[in-house]
């Protein structure tokens, strides 16, 4: 998707993000998708975000990780969907109202991502990134790609290519494929 269907996409979405459009696009200045998970604010890169849904129907997937949701058909695609309260060891919450999936292509793979909410769209400068301190939060360091100084807050950026290992990557590839061949079958068998 490129950046003005992104743009289009976001500004009209209906949940709450609104989108500050760039006097001049720089190098040195990044766009974030920020949200809340647990009372804290996280961003990802907005090339990452495919789109932004409410809350769907998730089949449960026997097996698989304590922090797999499950899988949505999403517009006949199959996407695995990641609970990141979970994942980042933050306590389970009940979802409500505000509850956002984030779609986002991790490498060559489409995973939605369980947020509390979601915030605004960022504009931040390169300038204001440092490396996430090793104690800043109660989350595995190879998650973050740093933290941005904002105004009056910090926002902690997500390294979403590093939020699985490689074998759950693989795991979570697997299911997207099972999903499809079992809906695939469904099909025909109807």
């Amino acid at each position: 998707m490129d950046r003005l269907n992104r743009r289009t996409f976001l500004s009209s979405s209906t949940c709450s993000v609104s989108m500050r459009e760039p006097d001049s696009q720089t190098e040195d200045v990044r766009q974030f998708v920020s949200f809340i998970v647990a009372e804290e604010e996280f961003g990802v890169d907005i090339l990452t975000v495919q789109e932004i849904i409410r809350p769907v129907e998730i089949t449960r997937v026997p097996h698989a990780p304590d922090f797999v949701e499950g899988v949505i058909n999403l517009r006949g695609r199959i996407l695995p969907i990641i609970d990141l309260r979970t994942r980042l060891g933050f306590p389970e919450r009940d979802q409500d109202e505000d509850t956002r999936i984030l779609v986002v292509e991790l490498q060559d793979q489409t995973v939605g991502f369980v947020t509390d909410s979601v915030r605004e769209v960022l504009r931040v400068e390169e300038s204001t990134i440092e490396p996430a301190p090793d104690l800043a939060t109660n989350i595995d360091t190879h998650f973050l790609r740093g933290v941005a100084k904002l105004d009056e807050r910090l926002l902690i950026l997500l390294d979403l290519d590093g939020i699985f290992s490689d074998e759950e990557a693989e795991a979570l590839q697997g299911m997207e494929e099972d999903e499809a061949d079992a809906a695939a079958a469904q099909g025909v068998a109807a």
